[in-house]
């Protein structure tokens, strides 16, 4: 087999992201559609390319259904390779039944053998769920340089926030010596991304340990990087000062569309060097009426726009009619905003029909947070959404007639 690879990427996607709500309900929390046309995974599937690596395995287990028909054979981020390329791997099925990956460890060790395949000399381990682009070709370079077994990219946060995180105690030369679980009191400000470089060797003895010890929860924060710890391992902090941002509640998916947004965007979707890739169907091009209004926002091909929209991120193929008006929201694929609706710091999720006068959310000063309606359904005409709501079936049958 001459097919070896330097580093293989394994990707955890299967996220059920219970705090998006409706949004995934029926789709795995990477599958989420984000900035108009590209869906939450784009962005780590795209900086595995723009970083040379080629082999990438993506382990699916929630609602994989959509996610395995938009990876398909991974051609829009260059990944249709003869050797490699990109892989998706559910959970194994035994001659018995099928054996649920029972945390992040367990899911890496029951796909050792696509691992092996590749004879890799180092494992990328990634996670599905965050927006940022980042170059895994120079954490790679300073993982070689220290020698490490293992590297954990840490991004600086604010000491207030240090204790939601998983936190990376570290001397001068960046060498890990303490790793805490979301410290009650953080003695730095390191946190984990998610995103572990190891020496493939190594990996391999530690998840087979880990694997026989029935106490463990199988989860790389919680067992493997303390076990590597207490045995001594040579393990390293890699600093990423870049844009990161895990996008799983409303409020953070809502803010990190936001950021996309304004003349010198937080983060740029339009950096020729280092490019987003997605699977996109072609659409016409997006129509903007005569009596419409377009400010500060991104309109996606095959849109029709005859209302006002502002501050928003619109997906392909939305319609929005005479009168209508769209502040400071999010509207996915194919959704109908009528003539005269309001729709106001809202995300709605796409095949939606916004009835006649309805209006959705309210400004911003309500307190009452980001209004979430889910996908295909009908707000009849008139209908009044309150700010912060989420917006299922059971919703609609229970507070609007349609």
């Amino acid at each position: 087999m001459h097919n070896k690879k330097e580093c293989v990427a394994m990707l955890l996607a299967g996220g059920q992201g219970s705090r998006l709500y409706t949004l995934t309900e029926k789709t795995a929390k990477p599958a989420v559609a984000f900035g108009g046309k590209y869906r939450i995974i784009d962005f780590t599937l795209s900086n595995c390319v723009n970083s040379g690596i080629d082999t990438v395995g993506v382990l699916t287990q929630y609602q994989p259904l959509v996610l395995n028909e938009y990876i398909g054979n991974g051609q829009p981020w260059d990944l249709d390779r003869l050797t490699g390329g990109v892989m998706v791997l559910p959970p194994y099925q035994g001659k018995t039944s099928a054996d649920w990956y029972r945390g992040t460890a367990n899911a890496i060790y029951q796909n050792l053998n696509f691992i092996d395949r590749y004879d890799p000399d180092y494992v990328l381990v990634l996670s599905g769920d965050h927006i940022y682009k980042m170059d895994y070709s120079k954490m790679l370079d300073f993982h070689k340089k220290m020698n490490a077994g293992a590297t954990i990219a840490v991004i600086d946060v604010p000491i207030e926030e240090a204790s939601r995180f998983g936190i990376m105690n570290t001397d001068e030369s960046g060498r890990i010596l303490e790793f805490e679980e979301k410290p009650a009191n953080p003695k730095s400000t390191k946190a984990s991304m998610g995103i572990y470089i190891f020496d493939r060797r190594l990996l391999r003895e530690y998840l087979i340990a880990d694997e026989k010890n029935p106490e463990s929860s199988k989860d790389f924060g919680k067992n493997i990087i303390p076990a590597m710890l207490s045995g001594g391992e040579a393990m390293y902090a890699y600093s990423f000062d870049g844009y990161w941002k895990d996008v799983g509640t409303v409020e953070s998916l809502w803010e990190a569309n936001m950021d996309l947004l304004g003349d010198s965007p937080v983060f740029d979707l339009f950096d020729t060097e280092h490019r987003i890739y997605s699977r996109n169907l072609a659409r016409a091009p997006h129509y903007i009426g005569s009596g419409a209004r377009v400010t500060n926002s991104i309109i996606t091909e095959g849109c029709e726009v005859y209302g006002t929209v502002e501050n928003s991120i619109l997906f392909s193929g939305v319609t929005v009619e005479r009168g209508a008006h769209i502040c400071g929201s999010i509207i996915m694929n194919d959704t109908q905003v009528k003539e005269g609706a309001i729709v106001r710091y809202s995300i709605i999720d796409g095949k939606t029909v916004i009835g006649e006068r309805a209006t959705v959310g309210e400004d911003r000063g309500s307190g009452r947070g980001i209004t979430l309606v889910g996908g295909g359904l009908v707000i009849g005409g008139g209908t009044v959404i309150p700010a912060g709501a989420m917006v299922n079936d059971s919703y609609v049958k229970e507070h609007i007639k349609a």
